[in-house]
């Protein structure tokens, strides 16, 4: 083999690996929320269908124990405190047990960075693909508290992509099986007539302060990884419910020290080492996609007049075995951001 020959053969391949790496780093940022999408087709089915059974719980529980018609709507935020809440929204919080991991457990629109997604219980990588998390332990958007969500900023649709951008006094809303709540963005830092205060601060990921119950604020507290592109650092956003709470229901897990610094990692090991279970699969679908690709290009060469033709039919099937090959890539990688 000539020397021309070895170069043309190496400049091809490391032609071939560049286009490879092009197509790794769109998937990270558009491929993956595909995922994303259709787990929030599923998780607003979820969501409707959970709310149905406890309105009718609650109808049943009301015929059984009085003749009186409810006066309240439940779905519906009340304007009372906890302690002194109406029968009817303390009775229904009484229907609400503590969500399994992966549950869709409300909505949360921020209108200033166009954000609207389903969250879920849980703030493992897994759950972060499906949307915004909600921390275990802490309190239920809604209620008494500082309760606390974390999502991407880069990857699987970025629920958080710009919560940088968010002011003091921005709105935040969530709607929850106990009803619809309204936060504000609070300020952050010392204001300057050069600089006015921010709606966001940041922490390493082991400052697990940000979890802290304090007495009589009831707070959302929002966090993702920071900078973009980096899990280094946390960016955080600190809102303040502008209405009385709702009832307090049974968390997933009771919060502990130790739980709170894995959580706060965002999927505890994941984040530092990846999913070694994903080695398997991504060998198994880069092996299929690469021989599909080599049957087009032996086909090709074979019957030089079929080259353009094979490589138009190879594409698409190419292309199904790379996807979930990359995708088990990403369970590789430290983080998706």
């Amino acid at each position: 083999m000539t020397l021309s020959r070895i170069l043309g053969a190496v400049g091809r391949t490391m032609i071939a690996a560049g286009l490879l790496i092009l197509m790794f780093v769109a998937y990270q940022l558009w491929g993956t929320g595909l995922r994303t999408v259709q787990a929030q087709n599923a998780l607003e089915d979820e969501f409707a269908a959970r709310q149905a059974e406890l309105q009718a719980q609650l109808e049943q529980a009301t015929t059984t124990t009085t003749t009186s018609a409810p006066t309240t709507d439940p779905g519906v935020t009340s304007t009372t405190s906890p302690a002194d809440a109406d029968p009817l929204a303390a009775r229904y919080a009484s229907l609400i047990g503590p969500p399994a991991p992966g549950d869709p457990i409300g909505r949360i629109t921020i209108p200033k960075i166009g954000s609207d997604f389903w969250y879920v219980e849980g703030v493992d990588l897994r759950w972060l693909q499906e949307g915004p998390g909600h921390f275990p332990g802490t309190p239920f958007p809604g209620q008494a508290g500082n309760a606390a969500l974390a999502g991407h900023r880069t990857t699987y649709k970025a629920p958080f992509n710009r919560i940088d951008e968010l002011s003091p006094g921005d709105l935040i809303t969530v709607q929850t099986l106990q009803g619809t709540f309204t936060y504000e963005v609070l300020p952050q830092g010392e204001a300057t007539p050069e600089n006015p205060p921010s709606g966001h601060y940041i922490v390493s990921p082991t400052q697990t302060e940000i979890l802290d119950q304090v007495e009589g604020e009831n707070t959302l507290t929002l966090m993702a990884c920071h900078p973009k592109y980096s899990a280094a650092q946390r960016i955080v956003v600190k809102a303040k419910l502008v209405e009385n709470p709702a009832p307090p229901t049974p968390p997933s897990v009771e919060p502990t020290q130790d739980n709170r610094e894995a959580m706060l990692g965002m999927g505890g090991e994941e984040l530092i080492g990846g999913q070694p279970t994903a080695r398997g699969p991504a060998l198994f679908w880069g092996a299929l996609a690469a021989a599909v690709w080599l049957v087009a290009w032996a086909v090709g060469k074979r019957w030089r007049r079929l080259r353009w033709p094979a490589y138009v039919v190879a594409l698409p099937v190419f292309l199904v075995p790379l996807y979930f090959c990359f995708e088990n890539i990403n369970r590789l990688l430290p983080a998706g951001y």
